[in-house]
C-alpha cells in the first residue's frame, strides 16, 4: 500500500531533523535512512527533504522574525525542524493549504516534541499565518 501524505510528511521531517545533526550530504542521508525499515523514502519525501535543506536559511528568517522570545538557533532542534516543514509546505508545496500545514506541524509536534513546544510552534505558525493572510487582502 502506498504511503500517506502524512506518512511521507513524518518521514521527510525525520531526514530534516537528522540533517540537523551530520554534515553528510542529502544523498548520504537519503542513503543511510534507506535501510531504516521505519522511514518512507520515495520520490516526494526525497523533494520535500531535498527543498527543506535548500531553502534552510530563507526559512530560518521567516522563523527568526516570528520568534520574538528565541534566537533561532536557541530553539530545539525537533521545533526547529518542524517549523522548516511546516513553513516550507505553506510557501512552497501548492498541494498543501496553509492551515493543514500548521495542523500537520502540531500532530508531528504532540508526537515528537515536548508539550510546552507544542504551543510555541503552533504560536510562530499561527502569527506567520495572520501575516500572510494579511498581506493576501491587501
Amino acid at each position: 500500500m502506498a504511503p500517506t501524505r502524512r506518512e511521507n510528511r513524518e518521514s521527510a521531517f525525520i531526514l530534516i531533523f537528522e540533517k540537523m545533526f551530520r554534515d553528510d550530504t542529502i544523498e548520504e542521508i537519503i542513503e543511510l535512512a534507506e535501510n531504516i525499515d521505519d522511514i518512507t523514502i520515495n520520490s516526494e519525501v526525497i523533494d520535500t527533504f531535498t527543498n527543506v535543506v535548500q531553502k534552510a536559511d530563507e526559512l530560518d528568517l521567516i522563523i527568526a522574525k516570528f520568534s520574538e522570545k528565541r534566537n533561532v538557533v536557541r530553539i530545539p532542534k525537533v521545533n526547529h525542524a518542524l517549523l522548516r516543514l511546516a513553513l516550507y509546505e505553506a510557501l512552497y508545496d501548492e498541494k498543501v493549504p496553509l492551515n493543514v500545514a500548521i495542523n500537520e506541524a502540531v500532530l508531528l509536534a504532540k508526537k515528537y516534541a515536548q508539550t510546552p513546544d507544542v504551543s510555541f510552534i503552533n504560536g510562530i505558525l499561527g502569527s506567520f499565518a495572520r501575516e500572510t493572510e494579511g498581506n493576501v487582502n491587501a
